[in-house]
């Protein structure tokens, strides 16, 4: 699923009246019919009244709310629509789609003032509103007129829609100024918005429900930033061999644990593990050596590394028998960690993972070479905190353009970077990114981001596409798959332990403990999409 910017819209609809000669009013009545389908099934999923209030704006998006109003008034639902501009503002469309309204009687009240709205709503008590408002119009900051509005709404309304996205968020930044509608369900009109998933945006948006409106089908494959789903990774997930051994299926390297931080790479082996390895090694500092063993399963080898580097000459010749490597994990902050990175990236020609404090040891501008003179892909995985330390920025900048930064620092460095958190961003050296939208609180736990840089190490290690040694731009298109795979496997976990334990109570133990239930429902969302193809 395409996701897209206020301008890349604009453009698409431009396209699409021109090349395709799709009129706007066409495009309106698409989103009228669609977009009642939605909230007739969602009214009856929530057991809710039958009367709809419409906040009509004085735009496109009032004019898709306005008829929307007449299909659902036509099918026999009672809707009053408030317009919160004189009719001198509003533009010609939405005037004249009132007028049609109106023959089909949709009541429709130009108000002035949120008393006027307060006091309907106070004496019918109706229990749907539909926010069609502002759109991604909106210019921030808004009038003290419609703050008022939206306050009223948010703390009276039992179950609200947005068209489009929630009036107030800013439709490339996801900003908010003061407030925004909190919207229940975000009914999004041909594709999901960038404000749907950046910064304040998935406080306000809800659940984001697409209308397909009508729109040319190759539109979905343009573009650069795409909601990851399960037909992005249909290409990549080969059935394991019934009869391989555990060479065939990758030997995994984790390599971190400082003094009192030997649990993180345990964890980041135990995910390598569980998600399918022939093998996995833990390798620590010496000094920490003893209590690792005594905290990793069996299953999993160790090895331990002096913290004099002159004796590194064995452990660097020894690293190409491992089929991915993944670093940082309680590492340390140290300079012998930040050489031992370096080490790994000049020496290691297969598949890299660099998480935690391997990202905190390193210097973008002063490393980058060594990211881009590899042959072998790369991958960085840190959360909003080490991704700004590491390219140089200030957190609340990173928070503001997350997108922006990322592509930024791909096309810098070019290697594959994750950018972690309540919506995880992949940015592929190709200049796409992907979404991950999953928030879980119960994620917010020490040792997940662990797991899911095991997971990741795991999967590439298992990955023949990856390991063969073919030029490096096809070795990083299975490379992101993979990567894809485990940014799902991983969120989806999250989803299992969250149920089964709650999200107070569930830990990265439990993650991993949920795997199995994740691998199945990827099965399920696997099969489900080639039957759509």
């Amino acid at each position: 699923m395409r996701i897209v910017s206020k301008n890349e819209m604009s453009e698409l609809e431009t396209q699409a009246i021109n090349e395709y000669h799709l009129d706007e009013r066409l495009i309106i009545e698409n989103v009228a019919v669609e977009a009642s389908k939605a909230i007739i099934e969602i009214a009856r999923r929530e057991n809710l009244g039958t009367e709809i209030l419409f906040l009509i704006g004085r735009g496109n998006n009032g004019a898709d709310g306005i008829a929307t109003a007449r299909h659902l008034t036509n099918l026999g639902h009672k809707c009053r629509a408030f317009v919160l501009f004189s009719e001198s503002e509003c533009k010609e469309e939405l005037l004249s789609q009132i007028k049609i309204a109106k023959s089909f009687g949709v009541a429709v009240n130009f108000i002035e003032s949120a008393l006027d709205f307060s006091s309907y709503v106070e004496q019918t008590s109706p229990q749907i509103l539909i926010d069609c408002i502002f759109g991604t119009g909106v210019h921030l900051p808004m009038s003290s007129f419609i703050y008022e509005i939206i306050d009223y709404v948010n703390s009276t309304t039992p179950f609200i829609f947005a068209m489009d996205i929630a009036s107030g968020i800013e439709g490339d930044s996801g900003m908010v100024q003061g407030n925004a509608i909190k919207a229940d369900i975000t009914l999004a009109i041909g594709f999901p918005k960038l404000g749907h998933y950046v910064t304040q945006g998935p406080r306000f948006s809800g659940e984001v429900i697409v209308l397909n409106v009508g729109l040319p089908r190759k539109f979905e494959t343009e573009g650069d930033k795409f909601l990851l789903q399960p037909e992005h990774m249909l290409d990549l997930v080969n059935p394991r061999d019934k009869f391989g051994d555990k060479k065939v299926f990758g030997h995994s390297l984790v390599i971190g644990g400082s003094h009192g931080l030997v649990g993180a790479p345990i964890l980041a082996a135990k995910a390598s593990l569980k998600v399918g390895s022939g093998l996995v090694t833990v390798a620590t500092w010496e000094p920490q050596y003893n209590e690792l063993t005594s905290r990793v399963i069996p299953e999993i080898m160790t090895g331990y590394i002096s913290q004099d580097p002159s004796q590194w000459d064995r452990l660097i010749k020894d690293l190409n028998k491992y089929s991915s490597v993944v670093v940082g994990p309680g590492l340390a902050r140290t300079e012998t960690a930040r050489r031992l990175v370096l080490e790994i990236l000049n020496n290691f020609d297969g598949p890299v993972v660099i998480d935690a404090d391997a990202i905190h040891v390193l210097r973008k501008d002063e490393d980058k070479e060594a990211f881009k003179l590899r042959n072998a892909p790369t991958i960085l995985t840190p959360h909003f905190g080490e991704f700004a330390q590491f390219a140089g920025i200030s957190y609340e900048e990173l928070v503001q353009k997350p997108v922006y930064y990322l592509q930024s620092l791909v096309e810098s460095i070019n290697c594959t970077v994750v950018l972690k958190g309540p919506c995880t961003y992949l940015g592929t050296t190709d200049g796409s990114v992907y979404f991950n939208y999953s928030p879980n609180d119960g994620m917010a736990t020490g040792g997940a981001g662990d797991v899911l840089a095991g997971m990741i190490g795991g999967l590439l290690g298992q990955d023949p596409e990856v390991n063969h040694k073919s030029p490096l731009i096809t070795r990083y298109e299975a490379f992101n798959r993979t990567i894809a795979v485990a940014l799902y496997l991983h969120s989806t976990a999250g989803y299992y332990a969250s149920e089964a334990y709650g999200v107070r109570a569930m830990s990265a133990q439990t993650l991993i403990d949920s795997f199995p239930d994740a691998f199945s429902s990827l099965e399920k969302d696997f099969d489900k999409a080639y039957k759509e193809l």
